[in-house]
């Protein structure tokens, strides 16, 4: 049997031929092509010389990079996604503070698949399989559903929790996932949410309703999730909030109200899990604080860190991509995949030299733990700040790498520098007073 090739077309706005038909316009393309290449996404230029594919269809992607290397399109199943992307933006949903009378954003509501979030999923680099086994996860649990699989016997909670350090792409991990589901599962639901709550802003906010404002808010999710053909998936943002404020409430540092509040979302996510449309998704910042109550409940906890080398090199060379694309770095040159730089033994060539430098780079980078947030802003600073500027010459590729590399010793010594500057805490005696100079 063929393996499933998942295929992701972007409807025009303005067309209006159905799906089906759509779906066997771009097989048609695509069977004629003579090989497709899994991660790359074809745009409308390249299809000049077809006409109907050109007025309806804005984009193809050929997903699934699990397909190492390129595929003829009869040695694979072409499972075809045509979709129309959402240009509004987020609606945000208010609430009253029945103390202050006060309107408090309470979530931000994006209809699905959203413009904002378009190739957010092919632009996140992770080591391992963590986007594959997110995506699995969700599917797994919809095809239990279907199967009509007792969850009393075989348990699962629909709830999704990633944790790790600041800057490694968790909420966008989250808003990716959400969208890619968005798109894969638009036959089954027709439409899609995805809910985001702020929990720190929420609690920090609403303490003195308590649990009653949770419960409204959760009111609104299951409205939405109350149509059997829309996906709703909430996102709950900077979750360990939950358990800072229920172990602060049960020591006696907070009101009761606190620890009411932290109950009642616990509720209000079990009651969720009863809804087979209806999906959350979690993440943190600290891992050792997150309430053990919630853990619990969570199906799928991944840690979400800094990329290692393989990662670091492959969203440097995506942003160089990028910027050779734009005009930003030229002439365009060719930055080799990995593999191909391990299948050669790392063997120093000409045509290597850029990437093997690139490689040296995203090794140090690694090294020093460099978030994935600050791995994808050295491009912009090696630009800003350290490459050679001429209104007569542009940056070559090798000088944007060397600008890369200084970039990076340039944010770690400014990092060491902030280490620096943060004030000691001096020591204190029982009385807290305190100590100076030993006595």
């Amino acid at each position: 049997m063929s393996r499933p090739l998942h295929i992701e077309a972007v409807q025009i706005i303005q067309s209006q031929a159905s799906k089906d038909t759509l779906k066997n316009i771009v097989r048609a393309y695509l069977m004629k092509l003579s090989k497709l290449s899994p991660g790359t996404t074809i745009t409308s230029s390249s299809y000049e010389d077809t006409p109907e594919l050109k007025e309806h269809v804005q984009s193809i992607t050929i997903c699934d990079t699990e397909h190492e290397t390129d595929v003829t399109p009869n040695e694979v199943e072409l499972v075809i996604h045509i979709y129309t992307m959402d240009q509004y933006g987020a609606e945000t949903d208010t609430m009253t503070d029945g103390t202050s009378g006060e309107e408090v954003s309470a979530a931000d509501v994006w209809a699905l698949p959203a413009d904002e979030f378009h190739g957010l999923w092919e632009s996140l680099i992770y080591d391992g399989r963590l986007k594959e086994d997110t995506l699995r996860y969700v599917e797994t649990a919809l095809d239990l559903t279907d199967r009509g699989v007792n969850p009393l016997i075989v348990g699962w909670s629909r709830v999704v929790l990633l944790h790790g350090p600041p800057g490694t792409g968790k909420t966008s991990l989250c808003r990716a996932l959400a969208q890619k589901l968005a798109v894969r599962l638009g036959d089954r639901f027709p439409r899609a949410r995805l809910i985001e709550i702020n929990a720190h802003g929420l609690f920090s906010k609403w303490f003195s309703e308590s649990g009653k404002l949770v419960a409204k808010l959760f009111d609104r999710v299951r409205e939405i999730a109350s149509d059997p053909r829309m996906l709703c998936l909430v996102l709950v943002d900077e979750v360990e909030s939950l358990a800072h404020a229920r172990r602060a409430a049960m020591a006696g540092l907070e009101p009761s109200d606190a620890l009411r509040a932290v109950n009642a979302l616990l509720t209000q996510l079990d009651r969720l899990r009863r809804l087979p449309n209806a999906l959350v998704l979690a993440t943190s910042n600290l891992t050792t604080a997150v309430d053990v109550a919630f853990v619990d409940r969570a199906d799928l906890k991944r840690r979400v860190g800094p990329p290692a080398p393989r990662a670091a090199y492959e969203i440097l060379r995506g942003c160089c991509e990028e910027l050779m694309a734009r005009g930003a770095v030229a002439p365009r040159e060719l930055l080799f995949a990995l593999r191909i730089l391990h299948g050669s033994g790392w063997a120093e060539s000409d045509h290597a030299r850029t990437s093997l430098r690139l490689w040296a780079v995203a090794n140090s980078a690694a090294a020093a733990g460099l978030s994935g947030r600050a791995l994808r802003r050295l491009p912009f600073l090696a630009l800003a700040l350290h490459a050679p500027r001429s209104a007569q010459t542009r940056t070559t590729l090798l000088e944007f790498i060397e600008a890369l590399s200084a970039a990076l010793k340039c944010h770690l010594e400014d990092e060491a520098a902030l280490l620096e500057d943060e004030p000691v805490t001096k020591p204190q005696n029982k009385n807290n007073e305190i100590i100076l100079n030993g006595h």
